[in-house]
């Protein structure tokens, strides 16, 4: 098991939601962290149908069995959103603490479900990141991913493919998230063209068949189901004419790769320089909710083409990530163009370089250097 960078010494203290995409490890985790507590896993189907038919049935049992200081998990918990009344009722009424476990909020969220008021706090489990695995293989990352079976995987494609499949059918068929899942499954394909660009949901709904109304609704159902998520343009008193729509990125690198159909990716290659901003992305988005700092990543474009692939914070990082060995001047247009119009503590090249450097301010710095700056807390 890979020893994860999050915190999770709050879990079982507190009554908490446990969110993350599928086979990230959350059940693992919980295993080893809590194998005494009680547990009722909701994918089970005789499990589903008992508590979905009766949610009281998990107040009288535990009621009748109490936890002591033991956790009860929940793995699953948006299938049954009936179940968080009778959770509450426990929290308030005799003081139990709840590990709610799931992979989308989306059914809790539009079936205006108990989130139970404040009452429990939120953890979030991504795939796993340059820190968690020894001897880590950048190139092996690129290709396979960062879920930790596929990591591992001699060829992640089976898995790759088992993923989706399972996703179609599990989180989009079974929770009725969509009725037309023939047009969702194309959706995916076309949506992955978008993944670090920006979305344009009109010419995404022309290559799906469907309006651009619905396309919008279907990446609301990636971000939902913790599939990708957004990241907005930075905005803050432009002097220049920014771009404003948001950019798209799948929760892991592997998927995207498999959804574009990537082939191997190499040093040198078309798809590396994508793949390679994407896992930092990754990395980044992980250690903003691991460190507890949670703070906002954007990207920012001129409509001149001048472009930064990553502010963080307000501004107090501006980032950049090209796949050279050797960051040269014009490499760096995008990132003057911005301190020339905010200050930055930050202003970072991420690179293949071999070694660091330092060019008007501005730092090269090696992709391992910079991973291992910011896990230690020294970028933001």
């Amino acid at each position: 098991m890979y020893k994860r960078k999050q915190d999770f010494s709050g879990l079982g203290v507190n009554s908490c939601f446990f969110w993350g995409p599928r086979q990230t490890g959350k059940s693992t985790l919980l295993q080893n962290l809590f194998s005494l507590s009680p547990r009722y896993d909701l994918l089970l189907s005789d499990e589903f149908a008992r508590l979905s038919g009766n949610p009281a049935l998990l107040r009288e049992e535990l009621l009748a069995k109490p936890p002591g200081r033991k956790p009860v998990i929940i793995d699953e918990v948006q299938k049954v959103p009936a179940l968080l009344d009778e959770i509450q009722w426990l929290i308030v009424n005799h003081r139990f603490q709840f590990i709610l476990c799931g992979s989308s909020a989306r059914k809790l969220k539009r079936g205006r479900a108990n989130l139970l008021g404040g009452r429990a706090l939120r953890y979030e489990l991504f795939p796993l990141v340059y820190r968690e695995i020894p001897d880590f293989n950048l190139l092996r990352a690129l290709n396979h991913g960062l879920l930790p079976r596929h990591y591992t995987a001699s060829d992640p494609q089976p898995l790759l493919r088992a993923y989706l499949g399972d996703y179609l059918k599990e989180e989009i068929s079974a929770e009725a998230l969509t009725r037309n899942v023939p047009a969702f499954a194309r959706f995916l394909e076309v949506s992955a063209f978008s993944n670090g660009q920006m979305v344009n949901y009109q010419n995404i709904a022309s290559e799906c068949g469907v309006s651009p109304v619905t396309a919008k609704e279907y990446f609301q159902i990636l971000v939902d189901t913790l599939i990708g998520r957004f990241v907005p343009a930075f905005q803050k008193r432009p002097k220049r004419r920014v771009i404003h729509s948001p950019r798209f990125y799948f929760f892991d690198v592997g998927i995207a790769n498999y959804l574009l159909k990537r082939g191997n990716i190499k040093y040198g290659s078309e798809s590396f320089g994508s793949a390679f901003e994407h896992f930092i992305y990754q990395e980044i988005l992980a250690y903003s909710s691991y460190s507890n700092k949670h703070f906002d990543i954007a990207y920012w474009r001129t409509a001149s083409q001048l472009e930064v692939d990553f502010i963080l914070g307000d501004h107090k990082a501006a980032i950049e990530v090209k796949s050279t060995k050797n960051v040269a001047s014009h490499h760096l247009k995008g990132i003057r163009a911005f301190r020339e119009e905010y200050k930055t503590k930050h202003a970072i090249v991420i690179s293949l370089d071999p070694k660091p450097r330092l060019i008007d301010g501005i730092k090269i710095l090696p992709w391992q250097d910079f991973l291992d700056q910011l896990w230690d807390g020294e970028i933001i």
